[in-house]
């Protein structure tokens, strides 16, 4: 890996063999050739790297309220929702490991909860399109619903999120 390569090469390779450029910049960093590293692409990847993390911790965020609201709310018999408490459950444990490999994302998730309420009004709403749950939202909205039949604001707060389990509560 020790062959040296320009900058403009080093760009170049960025598009066409990415884990070379990467291993081509680790090793101009580890030998402070500084000059020689594709800062452009190099912080661009960073970034990328940081949205990557927050859109995870969003993504877990509204699985956990998609499938709460429906436990609460749409439930029609009792033996209903074991698979979404599985995910809600799932969900907690993946959001607890991004948590303790990224503690700062933590801080910042309560930032992001209307956010993700929103992105779990359209899965609420893609769901309800489904042929076999358009009965159901017949009966419960007499329509298939939209933004507006759902609370505009996130009606769990934060720690419900983390810790609620209405299966469990009485």
């Amino acid at each position: 890996m020790s062959t040296q390569i320009s900058q403009q090469n080093l760009k170049e390779l960025y598009d066409k063999d990415f884990y070379l450029w990467i291993q081509k910049n680790i090793e101009l960093l580890k030998s402070k050739n500084f000059d020689a590293v594709d800062w452009i692409n190099l912080i661009e990847e960073l970034e990328d790297m940081g949205r990557s993390e927050l859109r995870k911790m969003i993504s877990f965020m509204t699985i956990i309220l998609e499938h709460l609201y429906k436990w609460e709310h749409f439930r029609i018999h009792k033996n209903m929702g074991n698979d979404w408490v599985r995910s809600i459950i799932h969900a907690r444990l993946q959001l607890n490991d991004l948590f303790d490999d990224n503690p700062s994302l933590k801080v910042q998730s309560k930032d992001e909860l209307q956010k993700a309420w929103n992105k779990a009004i359209n899965h609420l709403i893609s769901w309800f399109k489904k042929p076999e749950n358009i009965p159901l939202a017949k009966k419960i909205f007499g329509k298939i619903p939209s933004q507006n039949d759902f609370p505009k604001n996130c009606p769990y707060s934060y720690q419900q999120i983390l810790d609620y389990e209405p299966w469990i509560e009485p």
